[in-house]
């Protein structure tokens, strides 16, 4: 899905994201669960404060980290939950702030992929029954209907369990490089996790939130066509051509959220 670059100051952009996935009516959190983050350029991110709720998020919640000093956690022996926090805490831009998110380490290493300025993890209701359960991959690896290929892709990255931290966050590593080795470098928009729910990246504040609106849509289909003899998934070719059509027009770049 290509969206226009928005004007609006990433902070901004970023508050509305976490508001919106947070929103009661969207059904995609709950209490204080999930984190967003946007990059502000080569060296500085923001991230969602540890503890901090979604729906309700402000300015006073969010943490400016270095993106270099924060990818560095990936590469250093495995942590205990203090010395990971006080990783994170040394990554912040401002050591003294409310503390980042312990998630930050995968939120930085995502924010250095070619075209992802946003990202956003949350634990919807209908993909967590899905990650939940045994047909995790099969929903990862297919698609059922035009519109979820435009926002989500032709396939979704699947990540096996691993703790929260720096397992997790070397994990998505590990799984998201493979993928796009296999896709030619072409950067995925979904990262199903196991046992834990879902991660949307991309572009624009809008495109995150289409992505992660879209994918719990159908997960829903999903479900629904389980309980009535299964899913009938697109044949791949049909998935090629939505994809490229997806890529070249503008249809979704003008859908407003």
């Amino acid at each position: 899905m290509q969206t226009e670059p928005s004007s609006n100051p990433p902070l901004d952009d970023l508050i509305w994201l976490a508001r919106e996935l947070g929103s009661v009516q969207r059904g995609l959190v709950v209490l204080n669960e999930g984190n967003v983050s946007a990059r502000l350029d080569d060296k500085r991110f923001l991230v969602k404060s540890s503890g901090a709720c979604m729906g309700e998020l402000t300015s006073a919640d969010v943490t400016e980290c270095i993106t270099g000093e924060m990818v560095r956690v990936l590469e250093m022996p495995m942590l205990d939950t203090g010395a990971l926090e006080r990783m994170i805490r040394d990554a912040q831009a401002d050591r003294t702030a409310r503390a980042a998110s312990q998630e930050s380490p995968f939120h930085a290493w995502l924010l250095t992929l070619p075209g992802v300025n946003f990202v956003a993890h949350c634990h919807p209701d209908a993909i967590l029954q899905i990650v939940c359960s045994q047909a995790a991959e099969r929903f990862a690896e297919h698609r059922m209907f035009p519109d979820e290929v435009d926002f989500v892709g032709s396939q979704a990255v699947y990540v096996p369990y691993a703790d929260a931290g720096t397992p997790l966050a070397r994990e998505i590593r590990s799984k998201l490089q493979l993928t796009q080795r296999r896709a030619q470098s072409r950067t995925p928009k979904l990262i199903l996790l196991q046992n834990h729910g879902a991660i949307a990246i991309g572009p624009t504040a809008r495109a995150v939130l289409g992505t992660m609106l879209m994918a719990e849509k159908a997960a829903r289909v999903f479900i629904g066509a389980s309980r009535l003899g299964g899913p009938l998934f697109l044949p791949p070719q049909y998935v090629a051509r939505l994809e490229g059509r997806a890529n070249e027009g503008p249809r979704a770049s003008t859908i407003k959220l």
